[in-house]
């Protein structure tokens, strides 16, 4: 837990300084979205063939680690793909939030639609090794970030649009 609440002070610190250099007309508010994109925690593994496990103890410690960081974050919507480990992963801040889990396909995934939805919202994404950084790079509008390392359940990557420009960046938990 400690070296969570500098990584999210660290994160408003550095999104405050990007955001200070957009100028807004006065007496407008800027329009902010804030993205945040999880990957599902460390899965049961004791099953090679089964294509949707659960977490482990440790993938389920973790989705409680996850539900606190974001407890200071006052999100709006959570997102998730229909699988068990995402599911289990945004369960605790589901939970906590009293907010219902909608679920979405990567595959069929419409960015401008998203952004036009969830303009103006805190949002929670959780997805996988290879459709996190996709949709990272999809909301930037450029291709950034790599596919994951299969052994990475902590990285947090948090993108916020300040009147239609996006910044990011992408933190550990652990």
């Amino acid at each position: 837990m400690r070296t969570i609440k500098p990584l999210i002070i660290l994160a408003f610190i550095f999104f405050g300084i990007v955001s200070c250099k957009k100028d807004t007309k006065i007496g407008e508010d800027p329009i902010i979205s804030t993205f945040y994109f999880i990957r599902h925690a460390e899965k049961d593994r004791t099953d090679p063939e089964n294509a949707d496990p659960e977490l482990n103890q440790d993938g389920l410690d973790r989705a409680i680690r996850w539900a606190e960081v974001f407890d200071a974050i006052p999100l709006d919507v959570i997102y998730s793909t229909n699988y068990e480990r995402t599911s289990m992963t945004a369960a605790p801040t589901s939970v906590k939030k009293d907010i219902d889990i909608t679920y979405y396909d990567p595959s069929t995934f419409d960015v401008e639609e998203f952004k036009l939805v969830n303009d103006g919202k805190n949002v929670l994404v959780v997805g996988h090794s290879n459709t996190t950084p996709m949709l990272v790079n999809k909301v930037l509008g450029m291709e950034k970030y790599d596919q994951m390392d299969d052994s990475d359940n902590a990285s947090l990557f948090i993108v916020r649009i300040i009147d239609g420009v996006p910044t990011d960046i992408r933190l550990k938990m652990d």
